[in-house]
């Protein structure tokens, strides 16, 4: 890896992409770190924008996230919402006060043509985030789930129905007509670019949505720099969300190697936690190299752990370690 090479991309979704990304904070400059988030989630609610995946990453790298739950902000308090049920509103969505303040910035600065990008950058530079926050893209993509019970907006599928519905396929609605934010455009195609971390977040819910941007798979699959992944699936498990639950729905194996597989066209390496250790073997005949370790992230220490093993793992590989392999 050249030395002028120092530039790192986070492609991230909400919990365990946003801690992953808080602990890459930690351990590289802020202007050489750039998490690229999922819009897919977005969604309008009592008529606010809502960025679920966007203010999840702005809440844990500036340290205001809920540590109980990995979303929403501590210290929150629930009167707006507690009143709005009082008056007939829909409460299945909770809106805490303060987070309240922020979808109603956000959506009163969109009503006035700012962009989302542009949006984001202010308030992460309000909560004193350094590096840079982006959203793949400033046009709207929403994530639609079919289930057995039909077609499902994501949060109605994800928050209201509590995933309880089997899932049979999902569609990125919007992103065929989206296009691929300029800053990650630019990042991809700097000489500075050391390579690009795929955090462990839905690889279907949260990574897809990204990557359903017209030209950015081919882009990653293309590109002169090496690419790794965190698997969000340890010892057949999701460690937080409905990954694992979709993907035998989906008829996939729950596994560290099915995440390696969705990903292979553009990995050139995989982090796999010490419970999947014997599927090493098995994920390096896809054609990419593995690095086991601890991945469960318990603490502030432990995020900046991991990161620095995932980027130096990633500072060891090349691209063609996978791609031409």
């Amino acid at each position: 890896m050249s030395t002028g090479r120092k530039k790192v991309i986070a492609l991230s979704g909400g919990v365990g992409g946003a801690k992953l990304a808080h602990g890459l904070s930690k351990i590289l400059p802020a202007d050489d770190l750039l998490v690229v988030v999922n819009v897919g989630d977005d969604f309008e609610h009592m008529g606010l924008h809502v960025s679920p995946d966007i203010d999840t990453n702005m809440y844990t790298l500036s340290g205001f996230a809920n540590p109980e739950t990995g979303w929403g902000r501590v210290g929150e308090s629930w009167n707006f919402i507690e009143v709005a049920k009082e008056l007939g509103a829909e409460d299945w969505f909770s809106l805490g006060d303060k987070d309240l303040a922020i979808h109603v910035t956000r959506t009163h600065r969109l009503k006035q043509n700012h962009t989302l990008s542009d949006i984001t950058n202010d308030l992460c530079r309000k909560v004193g985030i350094e590096c840079r926050i982006v959203p793949v893209t400033d046009d709207p993509v929403r994530t639609i789930v079919t289930t057995d019970q039909g077609e499902l907006a994501f949060q109605h599928y994800f928050v209201r129905e509590r995933c309880n519905p089997a899932v049979t396929s999902i569609a990125f609605k919007g992103a065929e007509q989206a296009r691929l934010h300029p800053i990650v455009e630019a990042w991809c195609e700097s000489d500075e670019l050391a390579g690009i971390i795929v955090c462990p977040s839905n690889p279907y819910l949260s990574v897809d949505p990204l990557l359903a941007i017209p030209g950015f798979r081919s882009m990653l699959s293309e590109i002169s720099v090496p690419i790794v992944a965190v698997s969000p699936i340890v010892g057949g498990k999701a460690i937080k969300g409905p990954a694992a639950k979709m993907m035998a729905e989906l008829d996939l194996e729950v596994s560290a190697v099915t995440v390696a597989d969705h990903y292979k066209d553009f990995l050139s390496g995989i982090v796999i936690d010490n419970l999947d250790s014997p599927l090493s073997q098995e994920i390096e005949k896809l054609g990419m190299a593995v690095k086991v370790t601890d991945t469960i992230m318990k603490s502030d220490e432990g995020r900046a752990q991991l990161a620095k093993q995932t980027v130096d793992f990633l500072m060891s590989l090349s691209a063609s370690d996978a791609r031409n392999s």
